[in-house]
């Protein structure tokens, strides 16, 4: 056996390999499980007790240099390598294969650009809210429909006290809500981006995920004017200073008054087409003054304060930007789909 190890370590110490694949056959017949060395040591058994002490030192000391030497001649090939391909400094940088922004992220940014001229800071909050959040400090009633299964996603229900059910959030508008908890006094101006999760079927149309972008303006003395006004700044900003707007009554149960408004079609420029189904007029987004209910909820005293607040889809906003007919393809990483926005980076 030791006559047997003195000549493998001689055979180690002289190891040579000219490339790597003749590294990886040397590897293989010496230190694989079925190596010379693996061998040795199947066969250690059979060496008598009083040889065991000696030969085992030899078949570690064997086994050790075997890994050095293989492990020595790795580092060769590694450092050849790097010594090929240096960098050239001379190459010129193009043409470089540059990536694209998301056309949402393209919509989301630019939203964010115009209110942030307006005085809105950002707030974010958490997408895995509780139902006190996202549905009771908004004055949604106990039985709301918005609260049943087939619109929201529930991680956990229970069943004696709702206001401590978690989901995943259906809105933005539970940002608003901390973002009034976590602000001492107003006035409050913050814009609230974000992913929000619905138990929807997946189509063209509508997707079981979406993003939004909610508004909220709260301070002495605001009026469904001041609202008025901000969007209409919104809607000339985003889709051109021809655009005209319109406030159709609605209902919400976080503001009241509430208002859903409509611009002119970017399209045909309000004459009528397909995509404003004739009518001149598409809708973007909804909107209200701030119920008092809401804002005595999170510690601010509707008598002193008002305010408005405002949601819109960025998705919607995107297929009037770039008439995107599928909401799918928003989703599916589809590169041909995404080089299509190089310019709009």
């Amino acid at each position: 056996m030791i006559q047997k190890i003195e000549q493998l370590l001689a055979e180690i110490e002289n190891l040579q390999a000219g490339n790597a694949e003749e590294l990886e056959a040397l590897r293989i017949k010496y230190l694989s499980k079925k190596g010379a060395i693996n061998d040795l040591m199947a066969d250690f058994r059979n060496v008598p007790a009083e040889q065991k002490k000696e030969v085992g030192m030899k078949l570690n000391e064997l086994k050790t240099k075997a890994q050095e030497r293989i492990n020595t001649l790795k580092e060769t090939f590694a450092n050849q390598d790097n010594g090929t391909n240096e960098l050239d400094l001379t190459r010129t940088a193009y043409p470089i294969g540059l990536g694209t922004r998301h056309p949402l992220s393209i919509v989301r940014n630019e939203i964010i650009d115009i209110f942030a001229r307006l005085g809105f800071s950002i707030a974010e909050g958490p997408e895995v809210e509780d139902d006190l959040h996202v549905f009771t400090k908004l004055n949604f009633a106990a039985d709301h429909p918005a609260r049943d299964m087939q619109d929201t996603f529930f991680i956990e229900q229970n069943a004696e006290d709702v206001t401590k059910n978690v989901i995943l959030r259906t809105h933005t508008s539970s940002v608003q809500v901390r973002g009034m908890e976590s602000i001492p006094e107003p006035p409050i101006r913050i814009l609230c981006p974000g992913r929000v999760y619905r138990n929807e079927a997946i189509s063209y149309r509508a997707h079981c995920f979406f993003h939004q972008i909610e508004g909220l303006y709260i301070d002495k003395n605001v009026s469904f004017t001041d609202l008025k006004q901000v969007l209409l700044l919104f809607a000339k900003e985003m889709f051109g200073n021809e655009t005209k707007i319109r406030l159709r009554p609605s209902y919400f149960p976080f503001t009241e008054p509430s208002a859903e408004m409509d611009i002119s079609c970017n399209i045909c420029g309000g004459k009528g087409c397909a995509f404003c189904k004739h009518t001149g007029w598409v809708e973007i987004l909804g909107c209200g003054m701030v119920d008092p209910n809401v804002l005595e909820a999170s510690g601010i005293d509707s008598k002193v304060y008002s305010g408005y607040a405002f949601g819109l889809g960025v998705e919607r906003i995107t297929n009037l930007k770039y008439q995107v007919k599928d909401l799918r393809m928003f989703s599916e990483n589809d590169i041909r789909f995404l080089k299509e926005f190089e310019s709009a980076n």
